[in-house]
């Protein structure tokens, strides 16, 4: 099943997505929840009704891509794994960590799959990492490998778009990861009885040219372990998402970064593919203090 958001003129709705048509789910079932990450919260009879309507084979319309938003338009966490490739840490010359390297995104840089991403004002040096994604389905704490699948909604293709002098003027990397627009989500979640994410080949092309390519088999830690670690430390909830990590290629390694009119786009065997223009961020001239107080 591949569920995501669409915008209407009602606002951003839940959908379901099959071949070249997409399904409106608050049109054809208004008794659904409104917001994708409470539908998935819900689970199972919420979710069985939508396959239903998914069966009935109706209130389908053509896909525009275009109208297209996030899978989770806002998640409450966006978390994601550094260095989880063997060929990426050699790029960048460090040593393979014992413990997976994990980082925040903030929610504000949500995008969706095939909107406008913005090179800021104030850098040049604005990069892609094409990644596997997952988003959680089920509010856990504590939950061992073995049953991770078990809380995990689907999964999704994501572009972590970095800013590099910015992420590497610290060892902290939050800020250069959480420009608005840098990170693109989608093109919808994808189930888990659909796909084995071990096993999905990943590219990642810049105007027509590939500049990463590999296998979600070669992450040193896969998914479960990502959740068996991530919900030692925190809860996990319906609509968290999480970037596992990306392949060698990115363009701190040769030089090559992002200049606007460049079109980067991410690929995943088994998900679909997610596509952006880059655009520069216009200056922010001099914004007016908020008053006190407000």
């Amino acid at each position: 099943m591949r569920l995501g958001s669409i915008r209407t003129e009602r606002g951003t709705v839940p959908a379901a997505f099959v071949g070249e048509e997409v399904i409106d789910l608050g049109r054809a079932a208004p008794e659904l929840p409104g917001v994708m990450s409470e539908l998935l919260a819900q689970g199972g009879a919420v979710l069985e009704r939508v396959q239903q309507v998914i069966a009935g084979g109706e209130h389908r319309q053509k896909l525009n891509l275009a109208s297209l938003a996030p899978p989770i338009p806002r998640p409450g966490k966006f978390l994601a794994v550094g260095l989880n490739y063997a060929d990426h840490i050699a790029e960048t010359g460090q040593e393979t960590p014992e413990f997976p390297t994990v980082f925040a995104k903030m929610p504000t840089c949500v995008a969706g799959p095939y909107d406008d991403v913005q090179r800021p004002y104030i850098s040049d040096k604005l990069d892609y990492e094409g990644e596997l994604g997952f988003v959680i389905g089920r509010r856990c704490r504590h939950v061992p490998r073995g049953r991770a699948h078990e809380v995990i909604a689907g999964y999704v293709v994501i572009n972590d778009y970095s800013v590099r002098d910015i992420q590497l003027r610290t060892s902290q990397w939050v800020l250069g990861k959480s420009f608005d627009t840098h990170g693109v989500i989608g093109p919808w979640i994808v189930t888990g009885d659909e796909l084995d994410p071990d096993a999905l080949p990943i590219r990642t092309l810049v105007n027509g040219e590939i500049r990463q390519e590999s296998n979600t088999s070669n992450l040193i830690f896969d998914c479960f372990d990502q959740v068996e670690l991530l919900s030692a430390v925190c809860t996990l909830e319906p609509g968290d998402v999480v970037a596992t990590g990306t392949p060698s290629g990115v363009g701190m390694a040769s030089d090559r970064y992002l200049v606007p009119g460049d079109l980067v786009r991410v690929e995943i065997d088994g998900i679909g593919a997610i596509e952006n223009r880059i655009v520069q961020e216009d200056s922010p001239g001099q914004p007016a203090p908020a008053p006190v107080g407000q």
